[in-house]
């Protein structure tokens, strides 16, 4: 598994941003490197695996709060984390044992807790992704495509590491067990064995397609429904959709948080919805009927009386959202316009009627 980076670094924030600026900056950078925006280019889906990895960690306060404390203390990259590692820019924290280390007892769990790692005794930790969905989608419900970075078994080698037809032999360096330790200062660090890369193992010739990784990484496309009513921030929980498991251990959850993207035209409050449809003055002031557009793409004749001040508002009852058996009303706000350009004789016309109930001008 490849060294955690800088979770900050890679979202390109302060490590005091708000929730807020992290939300953006993800955004931002998952737009640009979505697989769906760079079909067929590997150095961008794993750009994009990066980015969801990262946000998981910085969205959630608790695992936040975990990761700075962690950070506080150099695990990622330079510094004694570099040392530890071997390797620039992060620190693998299974190979690390602070039990020994006055005021570090509790660290270990850390680890596990944010990144599922350490002892495998639990399916991974979930990935979290945020979907931007249509008004219409949101209200009405619907199936929209995710598309997550995740890892898989290679299939050439089976998730061994080994050439198809290579000889497989217990690991000499660390007997078969797949971790070394060894003392420094006052730690007692474990690691994965650098011969067999953890798996006690060794192969006399190593998997070309994933050059003995066991492990390669793929773009997974769902399929993700939309319940009716959706608001911004509504999350659902897809089980075993995300990281697979380790060891034949059950598959990560993949939790998805929806936006709802504003409408040209409909906004919400609550299960109702509102709309604004312009009358002009002669419209309003003598009466006429509008045919209205609602949510399931049907159009409603909607009667406006003489005399109509502009704002007034229109029911149409049944034609809001629904949610848990409720639904709302679709109100109709008029919006009176006036004309910017008039022809001679038209403006004589609208003289004589101001002139006719007393106006001034």
């Amino acid at each position: 598994m490849p060294a955690v980076k800088d979770y900050y670094q890679v979202l390109g924030v302060p490590d005091k941003a708000s929730s807020g600026e992290i939300k953006k900056a993800y955004r931002s950078l998952a737009k640009k490197y979505h697989p769906d925006a760079n079909p067929n280019n590997k150095a961008a889906a794993e750009r994009f695996k990066e980015i969801s990895e990262a946000y998981t960690v910085l969205s959630d306060a608790d695992k936040r709060k975990q990761y700075d404390t962690m950070r506080k203390y150099g695990a990622f990259g330079g510094g004694a984390g570099g040392a530890w590692s071997g390797r620039p820019g992060g620190v693998r924290f299974e190979d690390l044992d602070f039990g020994g280390f006055p005021g570090f007892g509790g660290l270990g769990d850390l680890f596990s807790s944010i990144f599922g790692k350490g002892k495998r005794t639990a399916a991974p930790e979930p990935i979290e992704v945020v979907v931007d969905i249509s008004f219409r989608v949101a209200a009405l419900g619907g199936k929209v495509p995710v598309t997550i970075g995740v890892t898989e078994a290679c299939p050439t080698c089976g998730g061994s590491g080994a050439a198809p037809g290579a000889q497989v032999s217990t690991c000499q360096e660390c007997k078969g067990r797949g971790t070394v330790t060894f003392g420094q200062g006052g730690f007692a660090v474990t690691r994965p064995c650098p011969a067999c890369r953890g798996r006690g193992k060794v192969a006399s010739e190593a998997c070309s397609q994933c050059g003995g990784q066991a492990e390669v990484s793929v773009n997974k496309r769902l399929l993700v429904t939309v319940p009716p009513g959706t608001d911004s921030g509504q999350k659902v929980r897809l089980k075993g959709q995300g990281q697979r498991g380790q060891d034949g251990r059950a598959a990560g959850d993949l939790v998805v948080t929806f936006q709802v993207q504003p409408d040209r035209f409909f906004r919400r409050e609550g299960l109702d919805i509102y709309c604004t449809v312009p009358v002009n003055f002669a419209q309003a002031a003598l009466g006429t009927k509008l045919k209205v557009r609602t949510l399931d793409g049907r159009h409603v004749v909607v009667k406006i009386p003489r005399g109509t001040q502009p704002g007034r508002k229109f029911r149409i009852r049944g034609q809001g959202i629904e949610k848990n058996r409720r639904r709302g009303d679709q109100f109709v706000e008029i919006a009176v316009t006036i004309p910017d350009k008039l022809t001679a004789e038209q403006e004589e016309v609208l003289k004589q009627f101001a002139d006719q109930v007393g106006l001034k001008y």
